[in-house]
C-alpha cells in the first residue's frame, strides 16, 4: 500500500499548501497520538527548527496530542537528532520534529519517531494515515493532555554530544569554522565544540525565521569553504537546518561529503578492529566509495535513498556505520538516527587520533565524477512508471557498462525528479544527464497536459 503522505522524511511541503496547514497537523497529531501510544507513558516530545511557521505548527500539533490524551514537552528550537535522544531518556512515546530540513524557510515538515528513539517504519506511518481518515474523538476532559516547556533541552543535548567523543582526547589546538544553517543547532553547536577545547568562529547562528538554509548551511557550502581559507582554519563544519546532517571542509577549502566521511571513519574503524560488520550506503553513495571499501576487504550495503532505510539495513545487519552523501551518517553505537554534530566529532577524533588533516585521510578514496539535475514536476510521479523512461536508460546503461551508472528516481522531499549520472568523464556524465532530465520533463509536461 502506497503512502499519502509521508516520504522518505516525513511529511513535507509548501506552507500553507495542504497537508502543511494547521488543521492537517491538528488531525496528525490526534492521529499519531492514537497510534503510538505503546508504553503507556502518555509523553510525546515536539521540537522544531527556526523557521517562523513552526509557531503555528507546535501549537497544532499539540492540541491534536492534547486531544488523543497525550500529554506534550516542547523544547523549543532543537536539532532533530536531539529529539530522537529526548525521547529515549524520557521514555516518551513518540518524538516530534517540525522541520523540513534543508528546504527553504517557506517549506515545512513533520516527522516522527517511535518510543526508541528511530523513525517510524512504512507500515506504522500507514497506521497513522488511515487513522486522519477517521473524526476526532477528544478523549474525555479528565483525561485530555497538558504542555509543558522543556526549559534544559539544550543543556542536556550539549552533555550528551561531548559524550560521544572519546574522553581522553581533546580538540584543543585545533581551529574550526563552524555553519549552523541559520537553524535547529545555532545554540548547541558551537557550545560543543567550544566546550570540547577547539578555537570556533561561527556563521549561520542568527536565525530569524526566515534566513533558514538561506545560502548557507550543507547544502550550500561555498560561504564555509571562504571562510575556512579566510581564517586558516584547520576544517570547517556545515550543518543543515535540523542539524541531522553534516559536510566538511578541509583546510585547503575542498569540501568533503558524507561518501568521504564514511570513508574515514569506516578505514579509521577497521584499522582499530571497531567495525562491526561492514557499512551501508544509499543508491545515490559514489561509486568510488564502494571500490575504496572493497580495497579494504570491507562489505558494502547499498539502501533505499534516506537515512530510515539505512537504518533499516543497519539493524538487519547488526552493523554499526551507515550514511549518505548528503551528510546523513549514522553511527549506531552512539545514536538512532543521521546526526550532523555527533557524525562531527567521530571524523575529528579521527583527525586528533592520527594527527592528520583532513585531507590527507580522505586521500585513499578517489572520487567518481558525478552530474545530479533535479527535474522540478508539478505533480511527483514514479519514473521507474513511464515506459519512455526505462527504454532510455536501458540504452545509456548498455553504453556505460563498466565505466558509470544511471539513477532516475523521485525525491521522497521534494517535488522533482532526480537524474543521477556518474561516470570517469564530468563532460560525458552531464551530455547523458541533460538528455535524461530533458526526457523527463517532457515526460512531466505531457502528465500536465502542457
Amino acid at each position: 500500500m502506497t503512502r499519502k503522505y509521508f516520504g522518505t522524511d516525513g511529511i513535507r511541503g509548501r506552507v500553507g499548501a495542504y497537508p502543511i496547514t494547521p488543521d492537517f497537523a491538528l488531525k496528525l497529531g490526534f492521529a499519531a497520538g492514537k497510534v503510538l501510544a505503546k508504553t503507556g507513558t502518555k509523553k510525546v516530545i515536539i521540537g522544531k527548527d527556526t523557521r517562523i511557521s513552526g509557531y503555528m505548527f507546535e501549537s497544532a500539533l499539540e492540541a491534536g496530542f492534547s486531544a488523543a490524551g497525550m500529554n506534550c514537552i516542547l523544547t523549543g528550537p532543537i536539532p532533530t537528532p536531539a529529539v530522537a535522544y529526548l525521547t529515549r531518556t524520557f521514555r516518551a512515546e513518540a518524538g516530534v520534529v517540525i522541520s523540513a530540513s534543508h528546504n527553504p524557510y517557506d517549506d515545512n515538515g513533520i516527522n516522527f519517531f517511535s518510543h526508541t528513539g528511530e523513525k517510524l517504519p512504512d507500515d506504522v506511518e500507514l497506521q497513522i494515515e488511515d487513522e486522519i481518515k477517521k473524526e476526532i474523538q477528544c478523549v474525555s476532559s479528565e483525561i485530555l493532555g497538558k504542555a509543558s516547556r522543556m526549559h534544559d533541552a539544550v543543556g542536556r543535548y550539549v552533555e550528551f554530544c561531548k559524550s560521544t567523543f572519546p574522553t581522553h582526547l581533546s580538540l584543543d589546538g585545533l581551529k574550526l569554522v563552524i555553519d549552523c544553517a541559520n537553524g535547529a543547532a545555532y545554540q548547541i553547536a558551537p557550545a560543543v565544540f567550544r566546550e570540547l577545547g577547539a578555537e570556533i568562529i561561527v556563521i549561520g547562528n542568527q536565525p530569524n525565521g526566515t534566513n533558514i538554509n538561506h545560502h548557507c548551511g550543507a547544502t550550500a557550502p561555498e560561504l564555509l569553504a571562504a571562510t575556512v581559507i579566510k581564517e586558516a582554519a584547520d576544517v570547517g563544519l556545515a550543518l543543515d537546518g535540523d542539524a541531522d546532517r553534516i559536510i566538511m571542509v578541509d583546510h585547503t577549502g575542498r569540501v568533503v561529503d558524507g561518501d568521504e566521511l564514511l570513508y574515514v571513519l569506516a578505514r579509521h574503524k577497521h584499522q582499530t578492529g571497531e567495525l562491526q560488520g561492514g557499512v551501508v550506503g544509499t543508491q545515490m553513495s559514489n561509486f568510488g566509495l564502494e571500490i575504496a571499501l572493497k580495497e579494504l576487504t570491507i562489505p558494502f550495503l547499498r539502501a533505499k535513498v534516506g537515512d530510515r532505510y539505512v537504518m533499516e539495513q543497519l539493524l538487519l545487519k547488526d552493523w554499526v556505520l551507515g550514511g549518505e552523501s548528503s551528510g546523513h551518517i549514522i553511527c549506531r553505537d552512539k545514536v538512532s538516527t543521521g546526526d550532523g554534530i555527533v557524525a562531527a566529532l567521530q571524523v575529528l577524533a579521527v583527525m586528533v587520533q592520527q594527527s592528520k588533516q583532513l585531507s590527507i585521510l580522505c586521500a585513499g578514496m578517489q572520487m567518481f565524477p558525478q552530474s545530479l539535475i533535479n527535474v522540478r514536476c508539478q505533480n511527483r510521479f514514479d519514473p521507474s512508471s513511464i515506459p519512455e523512461l526505462n527504454q532510455l536508460i536501458q540504452d545509456i546503461e548498455r553504453q556505460l557498462i563498466g565505466k558509470g551508472r544511471v539513477l532516475l528516481r523521485a525525491s521522497g522531499t521534494e517535488p522533482v525528479i532526480r537524474v543521477m549520472v556518474e561516470g570517469t568523464c564530468s563532460e560525458t556524465n552531464h551530455i547523458i544527464a541533460s538528455q535524461i532530465a530533458e526526457a523527463v520533463s517532457e515526460v512531466s509536461n505531457k502528465r500536465q497536459g502542457l
